[in-house]
């Protein structure tokens, strides 16, 4: 069989195949499911925090504020939060949540939302 054969073939495959649906995470604290729609309603002055990712839980040791502003250590480096990072109102998980993305192989908080220091 010659390779337009083929080609035709995978093209019209790829149409026609159903493609897998992706959609948001269904859990952000597998124990806390009752909280999902409220993870999923957070916003920052960057936009949405949940993107289909979950939400990376903060220890205590692993934030404060330095300057007036937060710092969070991801991955074991310090990076400062953007004000526009943090997402306002209150914290229904109590514990610190931040939604990591990464920029030039370096995580970054699009959203953080700090805990109870206790």
């Amino acid at each position: 069989m010659n390779t337009s054969f083929w080609r035709m073939t995978l093209t019209v495959l790829t149409v026609l195949l159903p493609m897998p649906s992706i959609g948001p995470a269904q859990a952000h604290d597998h124990q806390h499911p009752e909280l999902n729609g409220w993870y999923e309603s957070l916003h920052s002055g960057k936009g949405p925090c949940c993107d289909g990712t979950d939400a990376t839980r903060v220890d205590d040791a692993d934030w404060d504020t330095k300057d007036g502003h937060y710092r969070v250590r991801l991955e074991g480096e310090w990076v400062d939060v953007p004000d526009e990072a943090v997402v306002p109102g209150p914290n229904r998980a109590g514990h610190t949540v931040v939604w990591p993305y990464y920029l030039n192989g370096h995580p970054r908080p699009r959203c953080f939302m700090p805990g109870s220091m206790g």
